[in-house]
Order: structure tokens, then C-alpha cells, then sequence
């Protein structure tokens, strides 16, 4: 969600679920992604990780980027790995942030060994480098 014309973010009100009151909160970070190829091969994960990804990207929008171990994990030099584990397997999404409260997710895979395929990582990087790069311009 984007501010309004007077700079502040819309809070979504409370919601009345009979005697139960759930608050809304504001959401303050963006999903952005690398590419539609990347999005399509994330969204295109078996369904529970595919659940799990919306459910921790949901999280992400309202607290940041960051949501710690065993969720997410610093992969080095601002790159991060979005955890995700279900009953297809295991998946991961490489992410890196950028000013302006944007997370960009730049590659997804379902992984398959227990280390993180050298391909996998080195393709996330370069594409970190070339978001950065054209943010810095």
C-alpha cells in the first residue's frame, strides 16, 4: 500500500468479527520482482509452498525484510533467502531490499540438496548487483 497524497500510509480499520476484534496493520513494504519469469516460477510452486510464500511475504510487507531464522536467513553482501518448507519439499526465493522499504525477490528454486546449488546463488547475486546498480543511477 502506497501513502496517500498527504504522505501517510491508509490503515485498513478494525474489522468486527462478532465478539472477536482483529486490527488491520498498516502494510509498509513493497514486494517487487527481478523479473515476470521470476514471478511466475515463485507463484508456480507446488501449492503448500506456495502457501507458505504468500504467507511470509504477507509478514514481510507489514515488519520488513527481516523476519529471522528459520524464515529467513542473510545469505551475505545484502542478500537474503526466503525459507520455505511444505509437504512438496523445500523451496527457496532470494531477495535483497532497496530504499524506499522495496524487497525485490530475484530467483526462486526448489531445492534438492542440502547445500545451496553454487548456480542458484551466483545467479541471485548477479541479478542483486544489477537491481542496485540501477537503483544507484
Amino acid at each position: 500500500m502506497r501513502p496517500d497524497q498527504s504522505g501517510k500510509i491508509p490503515i485498513i480499520p478494525r474489522i468486527d468479527t462478532g465478539n472477536i476484534f482483529v486490527m488491520m496493520c498498516p502494510v509498509s513494504y513493497s514486494i517487487h520482482y527481478y523479473s515476470e519469469a521470476v514471478q511466475a516460477v515463485i507463484l508456480g510452486l507446488p501449492a503448500t509452498l506456495q502457501a507458505r510464500y504468500i504467507g511470509l511475504t504477507d509478514r514481510m510487507r507489514v515488519v520488513g525484510a527481516n523476519l529471522g531464522e528459520p524464515h529467513t536467513k542473510a545469505m551475505g553482501d545484502g542478500l537474503f533467502e526466503l525459507r520455505l518448507i511444505g509437504a512438496e519439499g523445500i523451496a527457496r526465493v532470494m531477495y535483497c531490499t532497496l530504499s524506499g522499504r522495496r524487497i525485490v525477490m530475484l530467483h526462486g528454486f526448489v531445492k534438492k540438496t542440502q547445500k545451496t546449488p553454487r548456480v542458484e546463488l551466483e545467479t541471485a547475486m548477479r541479478r542483486m548487483k544489477e537491481v542496485k546498480h540501477a537503483e544507484a543511477r
